[in-house]
């Protein structure tokens, strides 16, 4: 993984737009043009774009030879953290929108154990503007993040006597609610910094390109590698998500 800061949710919908934020930030007044509020907005959509960049999975250059070492030995480091994928996938169905449907949803689970295994704890990051001092990344949040999957899938057992995979929707509903009566977030977090593994999951997709598209209800591929070839054409319109 890249030593880049690590990816965090966008805060903004679009002024001229009117598109909803994918991290349920309230909209501007429509018909607002105070200087306060174009620059407030201003911002925050480019603080937005640039988070989406950077969490985004798709890149143009290839890896090198130089990243195959380091990928191996995050992938040992991994076998003893990994995920329980079938827990996942079900949290995934409760706190993920239902619009992007099962394959949409699937797609976030997968892109989101894919940021986890590439992770590399504390880092260098990339070197900001404003500061000139060496900064590091968080320590590794799986094994937290792997035991709070646990831990919502033996709740479920002992209160429901099934998996929480097995579970119907509104019980996956009750013991998630039950799980995160303690967590304290009126905003989504970066998704290092998340308290739960529920909101890391939803806090990391919603910095993805794909809740932008959601959000516009267009494919824009935001911090996707594009050619420019169309570039002024329409975007063109999502796809009916599959149930």
């Amino acid at each position: 993984m890249s030593h880049d800061p690590s990816p965090s949710a966008p805060s903004a919908s679009s002024a001229s737009d009117g598109a909803p934020d994918p991290s349920a930030a309230p909209a501007p007044l429509a018909g607002s043009t105070s200087r306060r509020h174009f620059l407030r907005v201003a911002g925050a959509v480019a603080a937005g774009a640039a988070a989406s960049a950077t969490a985004a999975t798709v890149a143009c250059a290839p890896a090198t030879e130089g990243d195959r070492p380091a990928a191996a030995g995050r992938g040992a480091r991994r076998a003893a953290t990994a995920l329980d994928r079938r827990t996942l996938e079900a949290l995934g169905e409760v706190v993920l929108p239902g619009a992007l449907g099962a394959a949409g949803r699937k797609a976030a689970v997968d892109a989101f154990v894919a940021w986890v295994d590439d992770y590399e704890p504390v880092a260098e990051e990339m070197h900001g503007y404003g500061y000139a001092d060496i900064r590091y990344l968080p320590p590794d949040p799986a094994p937290n993040w792997r035991a709070q999957l646990e831990g919502l899938d033996l709740l479920a057992r002992r209160t429901r006597r099934v998996a929480f995979a097995d579970c119907d929707a509104a019980a996956r509903q009750a013991l998630v609610a039950t799980a995160l009566a303690g967590v304290r977030a009126p905003r989504l977090p970066d998704p290092l910094g998340a308290p739960h593994v529920a909101v890391a999951l939803l806090a990391h997709w919603t910095a993805s390109p794909a809740a932008r598209d959601l959000a516009f209800g267009v494919q824009l591929g935001a911090g996707t590698c594009r050619s420019l070839d169309g570039v002024t054409a329409r975007p063109l319109p999502l796809a009916r998500p599959t149930a």
